[in-house]
């Protein structure tokens, strides 16, 4: 990449291009700088900055072509409430309206009538409960019902009946394994059965079938090599095949055969070692076998699955006593597998 960054967002465009923004630069400098990776060029070209530096947002591709970015933190650790636009037939952002609420490690999940669901997150005062929408036709948040649960670091899944699963994530007494679901329609949360492990900084990737594969994670001692799988049919959990070791803060991507790559992550908290490691998750038989490696060992990175099959893997962060971000990036075949 043009800037070494942690924490940032990655997005895929309508155009297949792909737009990094934000994050943590060197010198534990936040960043407002954004780039652009073409994929039939292989290269990367900055891009407008946004209005605001920021890590730990959200960024979300809109019906129209846009990306919401929201929240995060900003300069001096500061906690935004702050959103803007990006528009990719200008390179530019605008400002819109700001969330009624700041936080940082959020979710944010397009639902299916267009709006965008944000969720949790850390706020001035610790792990939040509350949630609100962006109505991208008049530029606008509004409240929503608050989860049941205050947690950050969490993850949000849109379902295929246009419900949203949130699972895990911290809360304010300690690692969560409670889960719940969203109904649009009726603005409202319910109580849903809770992972079998309590575990934040892990994947959830909806499968073919509708069910949600949740890997990894930091859990109430360490990261975490056990996956489990979400039903929406019967609202359960249940145990399929551990991965290789424990990974947290990891990447994953559904392929286009179905099968689950998960990349990098870090093998801590008790000793953080990054990941070069690689696996694949088949659901046909709920195992996972070794993927070909990263060529840089790396958590907190991005992986995004390009229009054709292949998967992006984009900076994130080594570890030589402290954390520092990377500007490299490396695309898997996963028609080679390599």
């Amino acid at each position: 990449m043009v800037t070494a960054r942690e924490l940032q967002t990655a997005t895929l465009l309508h155009d297949g291009r792909v737009l990094v923004a934000g994050g943590y630069g060197t010198r534990s400098h936040i960043l407002a700088s954004a780039e652009l990776y073409d994929p039939d060029s292989g290269s990367w070209t900055a891009s407008g900055g946004m209005i605001e530096a920021r890590r730990d947002h959200s960024a979300t591709l809109l019906d129209d072509g846009r990306v919401l970015v929201a929240g995060g933190y900003g300069t001096g650790s500061q906690i935004l409430a702050s959103a803007e636009l990006y528009d990719p037939n200008t390179g530019s952002w605008t400002a819109t309206a700001p969330m009624a609420e700041a936080r940082a490690t959020h979710t944010a999940t397009m639902l299916l009538d267009g709006r965008v669901l944000v969720a949790g997150g850390s706020g001035s005062a610790g792990q939040l409960a509350s949630a609100e929408l962006y109505d991208p036709t008049n530029g606008t948040w509004t409240t929503t019902q608050d989860m049941i649960d205050a947690r950050e670091i969490h993850t949000a899944t849109l379902l295929t009946s246009g419900l949203v699963l949130v699972a895990g994530g911290n809360g304010g007494s300690g690692t969560l394994a409670s889960a719940e679901l969203y109904d649009p329609s009726a603005g409202s949360w319910s109580v849903t059965e809770g992972m079998i492990e309590a575990r934040f900084g892990h994947t959830a990737t909806l499968l073919p079938d509708g069910k949600v594969l949740v890997a990894g994670g930091t859990g109430r001692n360490d990261s975490l090599a056990s996956a489990e799988l979400y039903d929406p049919s019967t609202g359960s959990w249940a145990s399929t095949g551990n991965m290789a070791g424990g990974r947290a803060l990891h990447a994953a991507a559904l392929l286009p055969d179905g099968t689950v790559l998960v990349v990098g992550g870090n093998s801590g908290p008790s000793s953080i070692v990054p990941l070069a490691s690689a696996e694949l998750y088949d659901p046909g038989s709920g195992s996972w076998t070794a993927a070909s490696g990263l060529i840089n060992g790396r958590f907190q990175d991005t992986a995004t699955l390009l229009p054709d099959g292949r998967v992006l893997v984009v900076g994130g962060a080594t570890f030589f006593g402290t954390s520092v971000p990377l500007a490299s990036a490396e695309l898997y075949d996963s028609a080679s597998g390599s």
